[in-house]
């Protein structure tokens, strides 16, 4: 009975407390509805809305300003920290642009260089000059360069005129030619297709030199089998005919030194000022006893040029030497002789062919050809001259942490007592037991103390050495070389030498105005 009556109290409360929400629920819909009915409702919502702005903006003016925890200083941001490091960087680089010594570098190689042995040449030859038997205006009917055979004709002289109207004439009917004559043209024109290559198109003018001359010879000829008389050499009482009596080449010009011997030249005849060549022209009125021609009789020849001490070891002991005549780059041998003449030392050099190729040159350029020098191939701006301080072998020692070579230099302390230090010093060179030193390492008058020894040496003696700056490292550093040869860009340096160049070494391009040590900047 007791249980029961419990279960009715419980159902008596939970109906009244659903009553009771019921109730609440009825309440709270009426004022809804009177709010939306008097307009509050919207005010309230107004009013809900700006507070929520005001929350959000308070919000991101956090987010934007956060306190370093534990100090009062912002918090940076990493991109601006990566903005000052760089600016940093760049203003260092700046600052060692403009501090240090900018410099082009030159990469050591092996290579050869050709002996600077260029030289003006006079020709030496067995010449003959032959004089016009009378006056009057000559006539050649051989070429300059062409070989006269004794007894040929060379020129004719027209004392009146008659030579020189027969010859208009002659042309005026020139398409008269013998076969003989036409097929010779031909003959010379076929050779010259058949041999004729691109590659050589400058042979093109000598053809037509050829040609010209061959139909020059004939039309000549021609002239003189119709002028020839009975009376020999006369063609007529005006014209006299001129003949080589020996065979040689043929020769339009003189300049007075046909009978010039190789023990007679001197330096006045490499003078320009003092050289003048008289050329004879076909047409040119004449005198009698004018030069008419000139004939070189003989094939040997040479030419002579002034000694260079630069030979000495090259052609001194050379019998035979190989010479380029630049005018055609024409090569051959010739056998030396060394001249001391009036003034001084000559080579002479003798041939034996190629005359022909010369005959009218007084002067050739040549160059002898000799073996190349080979070692590393440096810019002559690369070389300087360095002093350096003279120190006996002896005196050298080993010190210091890395156990550099150097020097025991003699110092004195605060109570007056001597005492010395270790000078690290870098050694350029050994020259019959000297070391050269450079100057900046020790001051005139120093002392140095010969080690295990009461020995001293006082710095003073200076000597230079020739060399170049090495910059593999960054800074100018001097390495001594030795030259063997040079010409006006280049020279040619000893490779494997202590204390000088490697291989693939980088060095300053323009050694004028670098020191010792500087950084270097490309």
């Amino acid at each position: 009975m007791k249980r029961s009556s419990d279960n009715k109290n419980y159902r008596k409360k939970n109906r009244r407390r659903i009553e009771s929400r019921r109730t609440e629920n009825r309440t709270t819909e009426s004022r809804k509805s009177g709010n939306r009915r008097n307009g509050t409702g919207k005010k309230e919502n107004k009013n809900t809305e700006s507070r929520r702005k005001q929350i959000r903006r308070y919000r991101n003016e956090r987010k934007k300003i956060t306190k370093m925890p534990g100090t009062g200083l912002l918090r940076l941001n990493f991109g601006v920290l990566i903005f000052l490091a760089l600016a940093v960087y760049l203003v260092f680089i700046l600052i060692s642009y403009l501090s240090t010594t900018h410099i082009a570098g030159y990469e050591v190689k092996l290579g050869s260089l050709a002996l600077d042995t260029t030289a003006k040449a006079v020709c030496v030859r067995t010449e003959k000059t032959y004089t016009a038997d009378s006056t009057g205006y000559i006539n050649y009917y051989m070429r300059e360069g062409e070989r006269a055979a004794g007894g040929e004709l060379v020129y004719a002289i027209d004392e009146s005129g008659e030579l020189s109207s027969k010859i208009n004439e002659s042309q005026s009917v020139s398409s008269n030619i013998k076969e003989s004559d036409l097929a010779e043209l031909k003959s010379e024109i076929q050779n010259y297709k058949n041999s004729f290559s691109d590659a050589k198109f400058n042979s093109v003018y000598d053809f037509a030199y050829d040609i010209e001359g061959t139909i020059e010879q004939i039309n000549h000829a021609n002239i003189l089998k119709m002028l020839t008389g009975v009376s020999g050499n006369k063609v007529s009482n005006s014209v006299d005919l001129g003949y080589s009596d020996t065979s040689g080449i043929l020769c339009y010009s003189t300049d007075g030194f046909e009978s010039l011997k190789a023990s007679e030249v001197t330096t006045d005849i490499f003078n320009d000022d003092n050289y003048s060549k008289n050329s004879l022209v076909n047409g040119d009125l004449v005198a009698k006893g004018d030069n008419a021609f000139k004939l070189v009789t003989e094939e040997n020849w040479s030419i002579v040029m002034p000694w260079n001490d630069s030979w000495e070891d090259e052609i001194s002991d050379e019998e035979y030497v190989q010479v380029n005549f630049l005018k055609n780059d024409y090569t051959i041998w010739g056998k030396a002789a060394i001249l001391n003449n009036s003034d001084g030392k000559y080579l002479q050099l003798s041939f034996t062919n190629s005359m022909v190729n010369f005959a009218a040159d007084r002067f050739v350029n040549v160059e002898l050809i000799t073996d190349a020098k080979t070692g590393f191939k440096i810019p002559n701006t690369s070389i300087v001259q360095k002093e350096f301080y003279l120190i006996p072998e002896g005196y050298a020692t080993k010190g210091g942490d890395s156990d550099s070579d150097g020097f025991l230099r003699k110092s004195y302390l605060e109570n007056g007592g001597e005492t010395t230090e270790f000078v690290e010093a870098e050694i350029y060179d050994k020259l019959d037991g000297q070391l050269y030193i450079a100057t900046e390492i020790f001051n005139p008058g120093d002392i140095i103390v010969k080690p295990d020894s009461q020995d001293t040496y006082t710095v003073s003696t200076k000597s230079s050495l020739t060399g170049v700056y090495n910059i593999n490292s960054g800074f100018a550093d001097f390495r001594k070389i030795n030259v063997l040869y040079s010409n006006k860009e280049y020279s040619i340096v000893e490779s494997g030498t202590m204390y000088g160049l490697n291989v693939y070494d980088h060095i300053v391009l323009n050694g004028d105005g670098v020191a010792d040590k500087d950084l270097m900047f490309k």
